[in-house]
């Protein structure tokens, strides 16, 4: 039962439907430590990029606003003026990283998951305020994950922390013999590679979080093979809003047919369980065409139209079987009728030009030959 879901064991790979709904409500795997790493690299790549730059700028404006007259220090509009032109220089400098930054922490999320924007993912959701829920998440696996990352992330950086300063010890001692300038200059190396490899090794951490976020969005998003079912019974309907759906669509398209019947120039009946009409202007017209069709009721409720409107109505029950089962609805006769139709539009446009009071009355065809691969006996 459909009720009993919650106990079914969730072991098939989630349907299209489940997936673009998932993806809908912004249930895609993230991973933290993608983005971490990435803006960490960037930001440190950058710093040993734009340092030289950033620094250069950053001394041009100490040295501006250092530099100024002792009658420059007592007007208030030049100490305005030197505030808003070192802001700008300031932010100008610090830009190239920034939108370095800024990058990383867009290509991160982007990395895995790719792009989505889901309003439903920033809605508020109660659940979240429930204690025992959040207990739950907290020493869940999800939780233990995130420790065990923690505590591998603190483990694998200070051994390599360690195992920098080992490798740098000599060039750290060397510091001593330099001038203060090019000391400064080689610590400031020295450290941008430092954090560069820093920041790298948390690529060791991102290759163990990305599969574990994929494995578990993955996890949410396996099906019972009832909610399988109950996904296509939706998608497909119910037989009986199904059935109720045909039933309406068939008396629609009856009501087309009977609407159009008052156009055509014969009825031709079998004379019971079969009535087709047909309409033929030959001045519009190469051949007739076949506007109306029905059996039993509807074939019925044909020739009622028909009577009410004056239709001619002529029996010819194998003729009327032929065009019946081998023309669709505003569909030409085909070309193996040609001859039979012929001879009852013949007829019917005699008729009616006798009562027009012209020409004799016609003899009407009884019988109207129809090529043996187009009969359908009873």
């Amino acid at each position: 039962m459909a009720g009993d879901d919650s106990s079914q064991e969730k072991t098939e790979e989630p349907t299209q439907k489940r997936l673009d709904k998932a993806r809908e409500d912004g249930q895609i795997p993230r991973s933290k430590e993608l983005t971490t790493s990435v803006i960490l690299l960037l930001g440190t790549g950058g710093l040993m990029m734009f340092g030289p730059f950033m620094a250069g700028r950053l001394e041009a404006i100490v040295r501006y606003n250092f530099m100024i007259d002792r009658d420059a220090a007592f007007d208030p509009n030049l100490m305005i003026s030197h505030l808003a032109h070192s802001v700008g220089e300031g932010m100008s400098s610090l830009f190239p990283l920034f939108a370095l930054l800024l990058v990383g922490s867009i290509v991160g999320p982007l990395g895995l998951g790719g792009w989505l924007w889901s309003t439903k993912a920033l809605a508020p959701k109660m659940n979240r305020m429930d204690p025992a829920a959040g207990l739950k998440r907290m020493f869940g696996p999800k939780g233990m994950m995130e420790l065990v990352k923690a505590v591998a992330k603190v483990l694998v950086i200070l051994s390599l922390a360690i195992i920098l300063l080992l490798s740098m010890q000599q060039d750290m001692l060397d510091l001593a013999n330099m001038s203060p300038l090019a000391s400064i200059v080689e610590s400031l190396r020295l450290s941008g590679w430092a954090a560069i490899a820093l920041s790298a090794v948390t690529l060791l951490i991102v290759l163990v979080d990305v599969p574990f976020q994929i494995h578990e969005n993955s996890k949410k998003l396996k099906m019972s093979l009832q909610d399988i079912k109950d996904e296509m019974k939706d998608s497909e309907g119910k037989p009986e809003v199904k059935g109720r759906i045909r039933q309406l669509q068939r008396e629609l398209a009856n009501n087309r047919q009977l609407s159009s019947v008052p156009e055509a120039d014969v009825i031709i009946t079998n004379p019971t369980h079969f009535s087709v009409a047909l309409k033929y202007d030959p001045q519009t017209m190469q051949t007739p065409i076949m506007i109306a069709k029905g059996v039993d009721h509807l074939a019925l409720k044909i020739r009622e139209v028909a009577n009410a409107n004056d239709i001619q109505i002529l029996e010819s029950p194998v003729l009327a079987r032929a065009i019946y089962h081998t023309t669709e609805v505003d569909q030409e006769v085909p070309s193996g009728l040609y001859m039979a139709v012929a001879q009852v539009l013949a007829y019917v446009f005699q008729l009616r030009n006798y009562r027009k009071g012209q020409g004799e009355r016609p003899v009407q065809p009884r019988n109207i030959d129809v090529p043996k691969d187009m009969r359908f006996d009873p």
